[in-house]
């Protein structure tokens, strides 16, 4: 591929369903993932007739909060409109969604390129609407068949537009990871891409490489719940694009899905355009009107997003970027980093990272658990650190207790009788010192002649009388104190 002919011109829709308890417009569970199918419908969801819509006025408040989280203009004057389209998954065969009069627009976040610089991404919009049912393609008895669930039908959902800012598929991740971030500190969604909660759509086209103008067609890439995936279908599309475009031709305007399994996407359907939806204002919803004071008073409600975080975790904590960057990852990893540092009086915040980062941040990965599934508590991270500390336990007694304690929830000092992890007292150990210095005194003779490196040498020959169940610290102490009387 000659990626110095052309330039890759990408821009993100992103739907993200939002945490209410009901859905957008009527009084139905929002909670449908793992429900039985069409158990949480109604008249309204339904699209039945003489069913009347009712706003979701906390979806409306989500909708804002993430405008001012992502830099946006907050509208005080919207609107719902009918956006129609006919598909076996939206009941009414209208979405109820906005067109010239979004809650939010003119955004922007930062991401990081290429040369670990911040780039700009400037978002369009962030409009509210309802989501679509699902389809599920299955054979019953020999025979091809659809089967729709309208469970997930009228379901709160944001749509975030960005302008065509990204020119690599890696730019396109970092900014789909980057709103996921923000939209989970919000706490207004989990952005769960399994669960579909998140859905991101690519628009890609391809220009000559310097050219500023924007490419007379775009590819739009639906539904796709991955990172991974749209990455892998962003980069398919730049190179069929570019065999297109080296043929002469300009590729055809059109709707197009990710095939996992043949790695390739695949046509769907030409690409609507705006006046294709026939949009006209919602008959049945009023429209809205809000003032400044409202808007101050949901600006006090944002809580610290993720670039203050960083800011000041580096700054509170004097942590490394790299270190930073992982914990404040997740917000709830960070509130546990913060809480374990409050219950752990040592101001070492550094070691605190290192255990979430090495032990408690890997058996999440491997058990593909989020923290808020666990039982854990920041303090008894602390309360076996103490344990370390004392000589109680060591380094390595200490990540079996905490591998119980991920599992089980229960307390290092409790954990430490039901597992009888064996642990020599400080007397028993001081007289073992003792030992080792008498029955290695070459050692003893070399490290006062200044070879301090044969410390080491001694606190290896501690460890195997100990097999290991003496805190390395705890000895180091005691076979200097005695080295050096």
């Amino acid at each position: 591929m000659n990626l110095r002919k052309y330039e890759a011109v990408i821009g993100l829709e992103i739907h993200i369903e939002l945490k209410t308890n009901s859905k957008m417009f009527c009084q139905c569970s929002a909670e449908y993932f793992g429900a039985r199918p069409n158990s949480h419908t109604c008249p309204i969801c339904l699209g039945l007739p003489g069913a009347l819509p009712k706003a979701n006025v906390e979806s409306i408040k989500l909708v804002q909060k993430l405008g001012l989280a992502l830099n946006c203009n907050i509208q005080l004057s919207n609107k719902f409109d009918r956006k129609n389209y006919f598909y076996p998954d939206l009941a009414k065969g209208f979405q109820i969604s906005q067109y010239d009069q979004p809650l939010t627009s003119n955004g922007f976040i930062y991401i990081k390129n290429q040369v670990e610089q911040p780039k700009k991404i400037n978002i369009t919009r962030a409009h509210l609407e309802e989501d679509t049912g699902k389809l599920t393609h299955a054979t019953i008895n020999n025979r091809s068949v659809t089967l729709i669930d309208f469970n997930r039908s009228g379901v709160p959902l944001v749509e975030i537009v960005s302008e065509p800012d990204m020119h690599s598929s890696d730019e396109a991740r970092d900014y789909a990871q980057k709103l996921q971030q923000i939209v989970r500190y919000l706490g207004i969604s989990d952005a769960d891409m399994e669960k579909g909660s998140m859905r991101i759509e690519p628009n890609v086209s391809l220009r000559n490489a310097g050219d500023k103008i924007l490419p007379l067609y775009k590819i739009e890439l639906k539904n796709i719940n991955s990172f991974k995936f749209a990455q892998a279908a962003i980069e398919y599309e730049i190179e069929r694009q570019t065999i297109i475009l080296d043929s002469g031709k300009i590729p055809q305007q059109e709707t197009r899905g990710w095939n996992e399994v043949k790695k390739q996407t695949v046509s769907q359907r030409s690409k609507e355009l705006a006046h294709d939806y026939r949009y006209f204002p919602e008959p049945d919803l009023v429209p809205m009107q809000f003032d400044k004071i409202f808007i101050s008073k949901l600006k006090t409600k944002i809580p610290e997003l993720p670039a203050e975080k960083i800011k000041r975790f580096q700054k509170q904590y004097g942590l490394s970027a790299y270190d930073v960057d992982i914990i404040t990852n997740d917000v709830d990893i960070a509130n546990f980093f913060e809480q374990a540092n409050i219950a752990y009086k040592k101001n070492t915040p550094k070691k605190i990272a290192n255990w979430i980062i090495g032990e408690l941040l890997r058996r999440l990965a491997q058990s593909n658990q989020k923290i808020s599934q666990l039982d854990i508590l920041p303090a008894s991270l602390a309360e076996l650190l103490y344990l370390i500390d004392s000589g109680e336990i060591t380094n390595s007694s200490a990540k079996e207790i905490f591998n119980q304690m991920i599992k089980t929830g229960n307390t290092p000092k409790n954990l430490l009788k039901l597992m009888k992890i064996k642990s020599i007292s400080p007397d028993e150990l001081d007289l073992l010192v003792s030992k080792v210095l008498l029955a290695n005194q070459q050692a003893v003779k070399d490290y006062k002649a200044g070879k301090t490196a044969s410390i080491g040498f001694l606190i290896g020959q501690l460890h195997k009388k100990t097999q290991g169940q003496a805190s390395p610290h705890l000895a180091k102490e005691l076979i200097l104190k005695k080295l050096n009387k």
